[in-house]
């Protein structure tokens, strides 16, 4: 047994934790959304198509905002041909997954969907091979009261208010070589620059945010992003940022630590923005939006071969993936205040928490840390001092415990997240709350062997279970098995 000891104070507070940290991604690739989201003819879906069980597995996740259509998907999109009836709509070659698009759904299709599931919508245009009007003609078609030409196409397919979609993200990776229309960061800026301007000239409501770097093994990282910065700078409100981790070397000590390179990205990109914020003596704040995070690295084959929504990207999630899973939440509520939106990527089907099957629903094990986070994260992030034994891994020596705190000052209810990466040793966890007092908790853990999965046959070998704190001398304490994910919630006198 390892020990380990948390020390907080309500007072040392990072930032408010902007609930759209716990947002998603549905992109047109594979069976994410055809089989997956929506499936007419399906038992299981309404009279819209769209499959019931999956908004219920939804549901309990509160996702605020879910990112659509792309993804590399949307680089190669013209947004006009998934409007209008069903029936007329082309279908398309996917450049991107080598697909065939059969557009049946559509924009007015998934803002009925977010309705469904509760979100909201968070829309990326085409600034691959699309160009700058065509983005602003999608605001247009999104936004716009009726009396214009596209404002009054959506009125005439059925929906006459405008949806009022906030957040736009401005293409899609441009800064990577398999992306449709990928340019150089300058050329990308122009263009970024111009849509922005535009499309907020049309509802100045809106949000944009810019593509940032896909790939932090590109030799452009950073100087891009700053490029894009630097000319963008106020025009747009966050950058995005990529990552997916993975393990393909079987080292699960290092796999483990992943959080500890989410927390150096963090910090390189901290530095920049305050860099250009400096350089440009702004009073206008560039946040960072982390609109695609996930493991994967299992289902990497990316050719459909030109077939209609084939299974792409379907991975198996063990438990050692959630417990990096968690340790993105971490790093993201850690950052609260410079990591207001993230994404998962994605949320059925495609490096998914969901599974589906035409008859049935399997949750895996990545669903169930975003669960219990989004359980207990609220109000603000919390500086938790963490001291625990160390484990050697391929990013060096890193701390066997990770923890992130939150308080909420108007419910006084808080929480603690706990991952153990040991392997091998169950981490005696004590919680100390320097200026106040605990009056009830409540703790689940998520654990099991490295490897352990949920499959069809044993869909529960993997699930959350209630854990024993103890209350001594004031101080919070409880066993962490190896490995483990594990979240605290408590109250404190007022």
């Amino acid at each position: 047994m390892i020990s380990a000891d948390i020390h907080l104070h309500t007072e040392h507070r990072v930032g408010a934790i902007d609930e759209r940290i716990f947002s998603g991604f549905l992109e047109h690739l594979g069976r994410a959304i055809y089989g997956g989201v929506y499936d007419p003819g399906n038992p299981r879906s309404d009279d819209r198509g769209f499959r019931l069980d999956v908004v219920a597995a939804l549901r309990p996740l509160r996702m605020p905002a879910v990112r659509y259509p792309g993804g590399n998907f949307v680089s190669a999109y013209d947004w006009r041909d998934g409007i209008g009836p069903p029936d007329a709509r082309p279908r398309r070659p996917d450049f991107a997954w080598r697909t065939v698009e059969t557009n049946r759904f559509g924009t007015d299709e998934f803002m009925q969907w977010c309705d469904a599931v509760g979100t909201a919508p968070m829309m990326a245009v085409n600034l691959g091979t699309g160009t700058p009007a065509d983005a602003a003609a999608l605001v247009e078609y999104c936004n716009l009261p009726a009396g214009t030409s596209y404002a009054d196409q959506r009125a005439a397919n059925g929906h006459p208010e405008p949806y009022g979609v906030e957040l736009w993200c401005l293409g899609n990776e441009v800064d990577g070589p398999w992306q449709a229309g990928h340019v150089p960061a300058a050329r990308y800026a122009e263009q970024a620059l111009v849509a922005s301007t535009l499309m907020k000239g049309l509802d100045p409501r809106i949000k944009t945010v810019a593509c940032g770097t896909s790939v932090r093994t590109l030799p452009t990282y950073l100087e891009w992003d700053r490029t894009v910065l630097e000319h963008c700078w106020d025009s747009i409100d966050f950058l995005s940022v990529h990552r997916y981790s993975e393990n393909r070397a079987d080292d699960t000590p290092s796999f483990l630590a992943e959080g500890v390179v989410l927390d150096e990205i963090l910090n390189d990109y901290r530095g920049l923005l305050t860099y250009v914020k400096a350089r440009k003596r702004s009073r206008h704040d560039v946040l960072l939006c982390f609109d695609e995070w996930n493991v994967w690295y299992r289902a990497m084959a990316k050719d459909g071969g030109w077939a209609q929504a084939p299974p792409l990207l379907e991975e198996t999630y063990n438990v050692e993936d959630a417990l990096v899973c968690a340790q993105y939440l971490h790093a993201f509520v850690r950052n609260a205040d410079i990591v207001p939106i993230a994404c998962i990527a994605q949320i059925v089907n495609v490096i998914a928490p969901i599974v589906t099957r035409p008859d049935g629903l399997l949750l895996q094990t990545t669903y169930w840390p975003f669960l219990m986070l989004r359980e207990g994260v609220a109000g603000e992030s919390l500086r938790a001092a963490v001291r625990a034994p160390e484990i050697t891994t391929r990013h060096g020596d890193v701390p066997a415990v990770d923890a992130v705190a939150t308080f909420d000052a108007a419910t006084g209810t808080g929480c603690v997240s706990i991952v153990n990466r040991s392997t091998t040793d169950t981490a005696d966890v004590t919680i100390r709350i320097a200026d106040r007092t605990v009056t009830a908790t409540a703790a689940t853990v998520l654990h099991g062997p490295p490897k352990a999965a949920n499959g069809w046959d044993a869909p529960d070998t993997i699930a959350p279970t209630a854990i024993a704190v103890a209350d001594a001398d004031g101080a919070l304490r409880l066993a962490v098995p190896a490995p483990a994910h594990a979240v605290v919630r408590f109250t404190l006198a007022r």
